[in-house]
């Protein structure tokens, strides 16, 4: 797995908090939105979740912010990666994540500014909340996989050809046990457990 580390989530798209659900989410197909390698690695002062911004010749504390940045990818995008980590502000209990260092790591969790991984290679899991339909609508192995028309955020089978092809499906399964789906299955009508395993081209 290739993985990048150099690109922050745009503030738009920080999830509230980390028991939320969102495009500051792990698991998100993204595209690169800023890539300015002439900038200053980081900035500082520009963003008040990480301290105040107008306080003009007074020393005080500030965190830095990656200015390169990435969001999702949508329809007819061809996604940088699939992220990692999510990018959140608050805890569970509305605690800024920012000043437990120890509680965001435990979260699995980035602060907004700091740099995402994004595996931009490799082979990835990935379940019914991710793709359109189920598996029976056309996600047989070898078939392409592109963002969908439909669904921002999710992807769609496409023959392997197809130019906005990103990934190739390598095999499908159903997470379940005897009568009943773990509790990674979908919970709208599709709840079965699938799952396809994909590969990036």
């Amino acid at each position: 797995m290739d993985v990048v580390n150099m690109f922050a989530l745009e503030d738009g798209y920080v999830n509230d908090n980390v028991t939320g659900v969102g495009n500051g989410d792990a698991g998100v197909f993204v595209k690169i939105t800023t890539g300015n390698f002439n900038a200053d690695p980081v900035e500082y002062g520009v963003d008040a979740y990480l301290g105040k911004t107008d306080y003009p010749h007074v020393g005080y504390s500030k965190y830095p912010k990656v200015p390169k940045k990435i969001a999702p990818a949508s329809s007819g995008e061809i996604p940088f990666g699939v992220t990692l980590s999510q990018t959140a502000k608050y805890d569970e209990n509305g605690e800024k994540l920012l000043y437990y260092p120890v509680k965001t790591y435990e979260s699995h969790a980035l602060v907004p500014g700091q740099a995402v991984p994004v595996a931009t290679a490799g082979i990835f899991t990935i379940s019914t909340n991710a793709f359109d339909g189920d598996i029976s609508h056309g996600y047989g192995v070898g078939t392409g996989l592109m963002m969908s028309n439909s669904n921002v955020g999710k992807v769609t089978g496409v023959i392997a050809t197809n130019s906005a092809a990103f990934a190739t499906i390598i095999g499908t399964g159903s997470r379940t046990s005897q009568t009943n789906t773990d509790q990674f299955a979908s919970v709208g009508t599709a709840a079965t457990g699938e799952y396809l395993v994909i590969k990036f081209k």
